[in-house]
């Protein structure tokens, strides 16, 4: 069975943050940042080149594959803000209809720029998420 490619490194997520070229990107990675370590009460972690990670969670597949996930993170790409949430916790279709302009898969929030939502409601979302998360350990 393969490794998980995505795994804790020990970049520096003040780095990797630093170097984001485009001002309004670099803006809303810190803006999520000090909501995350405000929701997670947690350190950011830089799983792989380019998720921001709080804590870690094991996973297991009926198929056998198992290892370890961000209990919470999100990426600041170049296209738009990847937020790492689902929509399995109490109020999520509510708050997601609540929340401004926004694309949503299954387990992925994409927001543009942070201007175009409302972070409270973000922060919910963010807040119920984790929750959810860490229940399920």
């Amino acid at each position: 069975m393969s490794e998980n490619k995505t795994r804790p490194t020990s970049a520096s997520v003040d780095d990797f943050i630093e170097k984001i070229e485009v001002p309004r990107r670099k803006a809303d990675a810190v803006t999520a940042l000090a909501m995350y370590e405000d929701v997670t009460g947690l350190p950011p972690v830089m799983w792989g080149p380019s998720i921001i990670g709080f804590g870690s969670r094991r996973y297991a597949y009926e198929s056998g594959r198992e290892g370890s996930l961000p209990a919470a993170s999100f990426s600041p790409r170049k296209a738009n803000m990847t937020f790492y949430v689902g929509d399995s916790f109490p109020g999520a279709k509510a708050l997601y209809a609540r929340l401004g302009k926004h694309k949503k898969s299954v387990a992925c929030l994409y927001i543009n720029k942070l201007d175009d939502v409302d972070l409270d409601v973000l922060r919910d979302i963010i807040t119920r998420n984790y929750a959810a998360r860490s229940d399920d350990d």
